[in-house]
């Protein structure tokens, strides 16, 4: 996919450096093929014009990456997505984090090209049919329904898109393969071996 084609007129944007508490170290920095997961996760974005990590401060460096800091450290990925809407400079924003390794430009490509004029968002759903928030495409104009569930104490990812406003999407939940605990990553480390 070229990298100036439609498709790619959005900014990309990773959130990491949370607790990774049942990882037991950062998630980021672990190894897959020998690349960081932070790293398997940014190339898959690579073609986005603009590109967001919403991370602390000095703790990651990502050639080509801006680093926003959270404006509400600790309050988990919903928190990472208000940071991004208010950095925005497109309309759209693909969002993701670091424990989905298995994420490529094919990936982000199909998401962009199932938008719809109405749509505020656009999930991928996983083998179960079940929508998956943490690699999605968002629109600038959810920034203020986000707000407000923040502020009202709301930390679920999966409420920021209404779901009359939500595209779901079939057929990508090879690449939704989460990274939770080191046994995950052990274990799709052997399957990439085979």
């Amino acid at each position: 996919m070229s990298r100036t084609g439609e498709d790619w007129k959005f900014t990309a944007v990773i959130t990491a450096g949370g607790r990774s508490s049942r990882f037991g170290s950062d998630k980021a920095l672990a190894l897959l093929d020998g690349q960081p997961l932070l790293r398997h996760v940014a190339d898959s974005l690579q073609a986005c014009p603009t590109r967001l990590l919403i991370a602390p401060p000095g703790r990651y460096t990502l050639a080509g990456w801006e680093v926003i800091p959270d404006t509400r450290p600790g309050e988990g990925p919903l928190a990472g997505l208000e940071a991004a809407l208010n950095h925005a400079q497109t309309p759209w924003l693909a969002f993701t984090g670091v424990d989905l390794p298995g994420l490529t430009p094919g990936f982000w490509g199909a998401l962009a090209r199932a938008r719809t004029p109405a749509a505020r968002a656009v999930l991928a759903l996983d083998g179960a049919g079940r929508p998956q928030p943490l690699a999605g495409l968002y629109h600038r104009d959810l920034l203020p329904h986000v707000t407000a569930l923040l502020d009202s104490g709301e930390r679920r990812l999966r409420l920021a898109a209404p779901f009359e406003q939500c595209v779901h999407l079939a057929g990508l939940s090879s690449a939704l393969r989460n990274v939770n605990t080191p046994a995950d990553l052990t274990a799709l480390a052997a399957e990439r071996a085979l």
